[in-house]
């Protein structure tokens, strides 16, 4: 049996004779294809002559207009798209937004998206671990006061809130009793605790509405934030299939909040990720925003049965995080801020940049297609990115 490094060595050999230059990822995939197929010399040979037509055969001609091909090849699909959102996949008690809502909301680059979720994943030591799961998903999902408690009442005669907390409750959701007592007197000052009896009044001499105060003052006991981590709310626990017979336990997570969850012991960070794209960013770097971009884009489109080809997916991303920080594909981001005076005018808001151009006193240099197009001069694409001289001697 061939070794990797072996076939590896192998393939590359026959690249060199054949002269010819494939990514290190072709050239893996070609010595797996030699090791799992046992292929002879001639059939690896054969191999890479076929892969090397196809190679060629997807490379892009000089002067192909990629982005309006790329535009059109997101774009057309995207009239196909529904405007519904949908449960989540597998996870009937989260809702997600998909179809065209989720693609507008990625190419404008929105600070705050209306269904952030994350999927958190565990290394391989708690990834079976349902105690260690349940009791990580407890204390990053948000529980009120409400939660634990087996009675409530407003007392009107006494004006004050009269609660009982629940121990079993605390204990079921492995939380620390200390911990939240300390948090109602912190929001609380005048709470009064006693086996596990809660009693707050209102202070009827200092305020105009004592019933409307008792009221407001039992809502926000009940709606106290008694756990959980920042912009977290329901947690989802399930067991996702990875294998044939094997199975890892997965956490969904309404809310999103990255940079908080890594912090925690036992998280896969390799794998646990957020649909948030700027979260990514701010937390992982812009690289990984870009190929979150991708991801999304991707996914969003392949959920409607939409195929488009990932590199025009791929340029969108590229245009969107070349200069370092997320940026929109409108008049707020990347169209809003061409260098062309005449490509700016003809996005939206015309009579707005032509007058800032005139009173800045900008010129245009004519070298992108729609200023060209507008002027009425043949476009820098195709046969017009190229000039061809005639000289008349050697025509003689």
């Amino acid at each position: 049996m061939v070794e990797m490094n072996e076939a590896i060595e192998i393939v590359q050999e026959v690249l060199e004779n054949n002269k010819i230059d494939f990514p290190k990822k072709y050239i893996e995939d070609l010595a797996s294809a030699y090791i799992r197929r046992d292929l002879s010399d001639d059939e690896l040979n054969e191999l890479v002559l076929k892969v090397q037509e196809a190679y060629e055969r997807e490379h892009i001609e000089a002067g192909e207009a990629v982005g309006t091909v790329a535009a059109q090849s997101v774009g057309e699909p995207g009239t196909q798209m529904t405007m519904r959102t949908f449960h989540y996949a597998g996870v009937a008690e989260l809702n997600v937004t998909l179809g065209l809502p989720r693609l507008i909301e990625i190419v404008d680059a929105r600070q705050k998206i209306s269904t952030p979720t994350m999927d958190i994943y565990f290394e391989p030591e708690y990834k079976d671990d349902e105690d260690f799961v349940r009791t990580l998903a407890n204390r990053i999902g948000k529980s009120t006061l409400n939660d634990i408690l087996s009675y409530f009442k407003l007392d009107y005669a006494g004006m004050a809130v009269n609660a009982v907390i629940d121990e079993k409750k605390i204990e079921d959701r492995k939380l620390e009793y200390d911990d939240i007592i300390e948090t109602i007197q912190k929001h609380f000052k005048d709470a009064v605790i006693e086996d596990n009896n809660l009693t707050i009044g209102v202070k009827t001499d200092k305020v105009k509405h004592p019933i409307r105060e008792l009221r407001l003052l039992g809502d926000k006991v009940r709606d106290l934030q008694i756990s959980g981590k920042k912009d977290i709310g329901k947690v989802i626990i399930r067991k996702a299939e990875i294998g044939p017979n094997e199975t890892e336990f997965v956490m969904h997570t309404e809310g999103s909040n990255l940079k908080d969850i890594f912090k925690e012991e036992g998280i896969d960070k390799k794998r646990t990720t957020t649909n948030n794209i700027h979260e990514i960013e701010m937390v992982l770097g812009i690289e990984a925003a870009r190929n979150a971009i991708v991801q999304e884009l991707n996914k969003t489109l392949s959920e409607q049965g939409l195929s488009v080809d990932i590199r025009h997916i791929m340029l969108v991303a590229d245009m969107m995080t070349s200069e370092g920080i997320v940026k929109s594909i409108g008049r707020h981001g990347i169209s809003g801020q061409k260098s062309s005076v005449l490509a700016r005018a003809a996005f939206e808001e015309t009579g707005k940049h032509l007058l800032h151009a005139s009173l800045r006193g900008e010129t245009d240099g004519l070298n992108g297609i729609i200023e060209n197009i507008i002027i009425g001069q043949p476009i820098p694409l195709g046969t017009g990115s190229v000039s061809v001289t005639m000289k008349p001697d050697a025509y003689e």
